[in-house]
């Protein structure tokens, strides 16, 4: 039987012997097998441990949450085309700023591994010491932490995306530039499972909230990729734009990690009876099905359109500079 319970210490071990992962001259994190293949940090245990617990919980009748990134398959602006466009016409502020933006919201990540979570034991009915939910604490949350935000001063996904965006455009291109204001729900700060304890709830609304943004991250990263594959692009910059796009798949490497992950938390969370504030029990999946449609419609209905206008209106502006701006809005509307 495989190991179902680990420390954190192993938990947080990255693969030895690895040859390093470093692009222009900026130590990133995980390393390349001798095959050339790319092992993402802080997996040695972790991925195993992933697999171990999955295999449980469909032993137990359950299985992991059954959502993938085509969830989030609405309207996105601008398109891949309509980059490219943009691109063709010399106004790549846009997409500079796409890949500087998500490098900072990369960053943030970096919260979970600062952060104490609850412990859900005191919480749940069920043992879930041999589960991955059991483990939050002990290294899951802060590995993932690190993964997007980095420690000890080696390059994680933030840097990744700097370091990529320089290799397509060069270092200044353009200038630094923050995320916008988040756009949020309706219903934010809302209780949905009043039944259980604020914390626990708030713990387990982060973890569905994470996994759509890695929904909304793959489907993105995807777009990146194929924006800096195109060959008549960055041509003075070609091989640059090549390995930045090679950077981004390492990064939807160790995104699979994140994704698995949740989508194994959730569906152990679906499995297992929670404690209400007043003495009771409920089931785990009326919780997060309770929860898990509102914040799906949100991500796919109504949040995609209102970022669609808001990007509209700014890169209508952005094109009315251009000199040609008539015949280069034309074309941008006729790629959408």
């Amino acid at each position: 039987m495989e190991r179902l319970t680990y420390t954190e210490a192993e938990l947080m071990a990255s693969h030895e012997g690895l040859a390093p992962h470093v692009v222009a001259g900026r130590p990133m994190h995980g390393g390349f097998h001798a095959d050339g293949t790319y092992q993402p940090p802080r997996a040695l245990w972790r991925e195993p441990a992933l697999r171990a617990w999955e295999a449980a919980l469909v032993a137990r009748g359950g299985q992991p949450m059954t959502a993938d990134s085509s969830l989030l398959g609405g309207v996105r602006l601008p398109t891949v085309e309509q980059s490219r466009v943009l691109l063709r016409h010399g106004l790549g502020q846009s997409f500079w700023n796409t890949l500087t933006i998500t490098g900072k919201i990369e960053a943030k990540g970096r919260l979970l591994a600062q952060f104490e979570f609850p412990d859900l034991q005191p919480f749940v009915v069920d043992d879930i010491s041999s589960m991955g939910i059991g483990h939050l604490n002990k290294g899951l949350l802060r590995a993932h932490g690190f993964d997007e935000g980095g420690v000890d001063g080696v390059g994680a996904h933030d840097e990744m995306w700097y370091v990529a965006r320089d290799l397509a455009f060069g270092s200044g291109a353009h200038p630094d530039v923050d995320p916008p204001e988040t756009i949020s729900r309706p219903e934010a700060g809302q209780r949905f499972m009043p039944e259980i304890d604020a914390g626990v709830e708030g713990l387990l609304s982060l973890l569905m909230n994470l996994l759509v943004i890695e929904f909304r991250a793959e489907i993105g990263f995807e777009a990146t990729q194929a924006i800096l594959r195109t060959p008549d692009l960055f041509a003075d910059r070609r091989a640059g734009a090549e390995e930045a796009a090679e950077i981004v798949e390492r990064i939807r490497t160790d995104e699979l990690i994140h994704v698995s992950s949740l989508r194994l938390f959730l569906g152990e969370c679906e499995a297992v009876t929670f404690r209400t504030v007043d003495g009771g029990t409920i089931a785990g999946s009326e919780l997060i099905q309770r929860f898990w449609g509102g914040l799906v419609r949100w991500a796919t209905v109504e949040q995609p359109r209102l970022v669609a206008e808001q990007q509209h209106s700014v890169l209508r502006s952005r094109i009315m500079e251009h000199p040609e701006a008539d015949r280069v809005w034309a074309e941008f509307e006729a790629a959408a």
